[in-house]
């Protein structure tokens, strides 16, 4: 495909476009205007639910749509309301964890609630893998499940991320898709519900194709998003099982990897604008 050819740039928020300490570089935030200007689209694709990610959007200048809560949930961020949601059957997710816990002890719990509001709970013993990100702490598991959720996130005082959701999935089936988003973060949400949904839906709303969309991230639950876009690009950085998948790798998040893509597909004009209709 002709690199100049897309009108639709996807990026990750944690470990792709955004630094280890939450903020977007001059750099990033110079190219995506080239992206604007060019006449394309930016959009957020990340796990993170749309009440975490509000203030990010608003540094970022973003006032249309996101997709948040690992595909769960696409958010129109300038009218601060869901335009689509899906939520996680709470007693499905219970027996899930139930299941989980069988094979591998006890593991520590959080959630989501539903909503441009929605809070993170987290249980006794749960540590937020941002420290950034505000939860609430609640004294009792069952008190996770008091009103709706769009995801589960959980943590093991022993297994790794990779041993952790390696087991979930083995045993979780059609309850729950399960995800491994980062560091300490692996992620329970509803079945089939995966970041390609909510970009597709997204990109049918915004009128732009599968084939005119290249895809930024650094964690596995990125692979369904590179899958569904035309070009899909891994942080250095990256796990592997998303190096695997990906059609090319750039330098790190810390090293502005998103950045250095976008300055070569969206080239300067000699007068030092973007060049309109590179992405038409």
């Amino acid at each position: 495909m002709d690199r100049t050819a897309y009108s639709l740039v996807a990026t990750d928020l944690d470990g792709t476009l955004l630094r280890g300490d939450d903020t977007v570089s001059d750099r990033s935030l110079a190219a995506l205007a080239r992206v604007a200007g060019a006449g394309a689209r930016h959009l957020v694709v990340t796990g993170r639910p749309a009440p975490r990610v509000r203030s990010l959007l608003e540094r970022l200048g973003c006032t249309g749509l996101a997709v948040c809560g690992q595909g769960a949930q696409v958010y129109d961020a300038g009218a601060h309301r869901m335009l689509w949601s899906v939520t996680l059957d709470r007693e499905l997710a219970e027996t899930a964890l139930g299941k989980i816990e069988a094979e591998v002890g006890q593991v520590h719990a959080a959630v989501d609630q539903d909503g441009v509001d929605g809070l993170t709970l987290i249980e006794p013993g749960y540590l937020m893998p941002h420290p950034t990100l505000p939860a609430v702490r609640v004294d009792r598991r069952d008190e996770l499940w008091a009103t709706p959720i769009s995801k589960v996130l959980l943590r093991h005082p022993e297994l790794s991320d990779d041993e952790l959701a390696a087991t979930a999935r083995a045993v979780v089936g059609s309850l729950a898709t399960v995800t491994m988003s980062g560091p300490g973060t692996v992620e329970l949400q509803p079945c089939g519900i995966t970041k390609a949904t909510g970009l597709a839906l997204a990109a049918e709303r915004l009128g732009v194709s599968r084939r005119r969309t290249i895809a930024f991230g650094d964690m596995p639950n990125d692979i369904p998003m590179f899958q569904w876009a035309a070009h899909g690009v891994a942080m250095a950085g990256a796990h592997p099982e998303l190096k695997a998948v990906a059609d090319e790798v750039t330098t790190t998040n810390e090293d502005d990897g998103v950045a250095v893509v976008l300055e070569r597909i969206f080239p300067m004009s000699p007068c030092g604008a973007p060049r309109r209709g590179a992405a038409q």
